[in-house]
């Protein structure tokens, strides 16, 4: 049976329906209330609350690893969860039909692995679960036993790294076993569900919660038993197709096309030099749109800093093999013609393709001035015994002598990310070396703000609190003038100016000074009152309250209000009246980084 993502996922949906299954919003790609992840990987992370026994409320892959057949950094999980109402036996036989029956798979091509439990941590092997699979017809030869690195589900991974309070318990999963794939003994003597050869890919997993870690380190049942399964949508189409490529499926094809005519446009993607590249560029942009569509934006932290590294190691493939004029922003179509029928809010992604567009062509403009200097060292070096790279198109071999000194001089100097150095330019070196380099750095560079107060004042001086709430009206005419993606990164304020550092995806121009510094000077002139309330968290975020995104804040904040023009999350001091400030000039700015600002004021 041959079906596109919108049928697999519809039918998908039906069945649980059909049997007694509520269906439930998506999940939020960016984890609302679970500080252990930067990105939602299971749809358990928002259930965990309630396996603890909480009221019932219905009444994310390496990089590296893309470029592979079956590897993406961002799938879609279609799940189904059981809080109490059922366990193992439902829970199997039910994927066993979905699978065999409503999709038609042949049953000799399925095969599960169960855990085999973990004698140190006084957990059993999971014989129930093997005796449903038995009864259900799989031959004792097509169920694998395997430890906790493998078929244990927790928040923490295995068992010994969970904290006390932490759920978790064994899993099943099913694969699919492509036999057209021949066995490449390089990755073991004989083949199995786990093996990376190819041959198998997990195309579902049965996770049953079932334990809760102890403060004695024991392990004892939950309050209820639950179910927690997911299925890659992704996956499943390949075993559908028959085809151990994800990226032939419905999910990326209309991707890898517009890749074939506008970017890569001398090459197909049967090309095998090319096809990992084509598979990274389509991956990345498909989890680069998500991540956008998601709020997020290119940083240097957090989940910033991922799409940030998504979108270069973008570039990085255009530069090898595609026309770099080309705009990688042109392959948003394709990812919202795929998904608008399911997510139509994802049109919103055309109004985004400014922000791809300024962090990728800005990149390549340093990408082309960082090899070109990476090609003279190696020409510096060439006479120099090392070992040398793969030869890669417009980039060159690396050869050995290259030091970590000069690797973080690249990485200082031009933002080239130390996995590009690695992985497309081939260095091998000392990489604890560099990343020591790199941390040394980055405490340098936090010196200067040693001994510096909460709001970025270096101290409680009269002028230093006028220039405290002159920021915040900075801040309000920043947002009025260009635009709500404005975010603040950090400010500086002294008895001698103020200095304010901002992102923003509009290019600040000369007029757009001019009309902040009239707006900051106008409210001055109005004499607003400046005053305060403590509120909850959430109310003031309710009431659109500005915050500094990099800072963790209490249930209960302080809010100052600027009259009716500016409210932000603060915790003062501040003057009374904007009169007392008297006027502001804006005398210096200047461009920090890709789409981040620093303005001076006095």
């Amino acid at each position: 049976m041959s079906l596109t993502h919108v049928q697999l996922r519809e039918k998908f949906a039906k069945f649980w329906e059909k049997n007694s299954h509520k269906e439930i919003p998506p999940i939020p790609l960016i984890p609302q209330n679970d500080p252990t992840t930067l990105f939602t990987g299971s749809g358990m992370q928002q259930l965990v609350p309630y396996l603890l026994g909480e009221t019932h409320p219905l009444g994310s892959q390496d990089i590296e690893e893309v470029g592979d057949n079956r590897h993406t950094t961002f799938f879609e999980m279609m799940g189904n969860w059981s809080l109490g109402d059922y366990f193992k036996k439902e829970q199997i036989s039910w994927f066993w039909e979905f699978l065999t029956s409503e999709l038609g798979l042949p049953k000799d091509k399925l095969y599960v692995t169960i855990f085999a439990g973990d004698k140190k941590n006084n957990l059993p092997p999971d014989v129930d679960s093997i005796e449903i699979w038995k009864k259900l017809g799989l031959p004792e030869n097509r169920i694998f036993k395997y430890g906790p690195e493998k078929n244990w589900w927790s928040r923490a991974g295995v068992p010994d790294n969970m904290p006390a309070g932490e759920p978790g318990g064994p899993d099943s999963e099913v694969f699919y076993e492509f036999t057209q794939v021949t066995h490449d003994k390089k990755f073991g003597e004989k083949c199995h569900p786990n093996c990376d050869c190819g041959r198998f890919m997990e195309i579902g997993n049965c996770v049953f919660m079932q334990y809760k870690k102890a403060p004695s380190g024991d392990f004892q049942e939950l309050p209820a038993m639950n179910v927690d399964f997911g299925g890659g949508l992704e996956r499943i189409l390949a075993a559908l197709n028959d085809d151990p490529d994800v990226f032939l499926t419905s999910v990326f094809k209309k991707i890898i096309e517009e890749i074939e005519i506008n970017i890569f446009s001398k090459f197909k993607y049967t090309d095998k030099n090319v096809q990992y590249s084509f598979r990274i560029l389509a991956d990345h942009i498909k989890a680069a749109s998500f991540l956008l569509f998601s709020g997020i934006t290119p940083s240097n932290k957090a989940q910033g800093y991922v799409l940030r590294r998504l979108l270069r190691k973008s570039v990085m493939q255009v530069y090898k093999w595609g026309d770099q004029k080309s705009k990688i922003s042109t392959l948003i179509n394709p990812v919202i013609d795929i998904y608008k029928n399911s997510y139509p809010e994802i049109e919103k992604l055309i109004d985004m393709k400014e922000i791809i567009d300024n962090e990728t062509d800005g990149f390549m403009i340093t990408l082309k001035k960082a090899l070109d200097k990476w090609h003279k060292l190696l020409s510096s070096k060439s006479s120099v015994p090392g070992p040398v790279g793969t030869e890669l198109v417009g980039v060159g071999p690396s050869y050995g002598p290259i030091t970590p000194e000069e690797v973080f001089e690249f990485i200082t100097t031009y933002g080239l990310p130390l996995d590009i150095i690695v992985n497309d330019l081939n260095w091998t070196g000392d990489f604890k070396k560099v990343e020591k380099l790199l941390n040394e750095h980055k405490t340098k560079s936090r010196a200067y703000s040693v001994g510096m107060f909460k709001g970025g004042l270096a101290d409680h001086a009269v002028q230093t609190i006028k220039y405290h709430t002159a920021t915040h009206l900075l801040h309000q005419a920043l947002f009025d003038v260009l635009g709500s993606d404005v975010r603040q990164e950090g400010s500086n304020i002294t008895v001698e100016r103020l200095r304010f550092d901002f992102y923003s995806i509009k290019k600040l121009e000369e007029n757009d000074l001019r009309k902040i510094e009239e707006i900051i000077n106008q409210k001055i002139k109005e004499s607003l009152p400046v005053e305060f309330k403590i509120v909850p968290k959430d109310e003031a975020l309710k009431i659109g309250a500005r915050s500094f995104f990099r800072e963790k804040y209490p249930e209960m904040v302080k809010v100052y209000f600027v009259g009716s023009y500016s409210k932000e999350f603060c915790g003062g001091p501040h003057v009374k009246n904007t009169s007392e400030i008297g006027s502001l000039k804006i005398y210096k700015f200047e461009k920090i980084g890709s789409n981040l600002y620093r303005i001076y004021a006095k």
